[in-house]
């Protein structure tokens, strides 16, 4: 029994040759010791795995609900803004030669191989 304990210590831990030496020399008394470490960081390690899955089953409750609220906001203001949309860019032709100027400028291109088809406000 007390040579499977080690054995079983020496895969949980680092350092195998430690643990068979104190099982040998400690007795019965270390190797409880050494037995409680282990369930005792075993058991911790996965009552936080237990909490952070039940964090995460909270918070996804939490998103949903705030999810089903938002589109009926959304699709009400996205209405609105439609109108003001259509009305004309002043100075065109200087807007498209600037976003032209920039987008050459970050691709390294010539902006004579940009083409821009359509602008629209956001």
């Amino acid at each position: 029994m007390k040579r499977l304990a080690a054995m079983l210590c020496s895969l949980l831990t680092l350092s195998p040759a430690l643990v068979l030496a104190e099982g040998v020399s400690a007795g019965g008394e270390k190797e409880l010791a050494t037995w409680f470490v282990v369930v005792m960081g075993m058991g911790i390690v996965f009552l936080g795995l237990i909490c952070l899955i039940v964090l995460i089953w909270i918070m996804g409750k939490i998103m949903k609900a705030i999810g089903k609220a938002v589109p009926q906001e959304n699709t009400q203001r996205a209405a609105a803004p439609a109108p003001a949309a259509q009305k004309a860019i002043p100075n065109r032709g200087e807007l498209v030669a600037a976003i032209s100027a920039a987008l050459a400028e970050e691709l390294g291109t010539d902006v004579k191989a940009i083409r821009i088809h359509s602008i629209k406000r956001v």
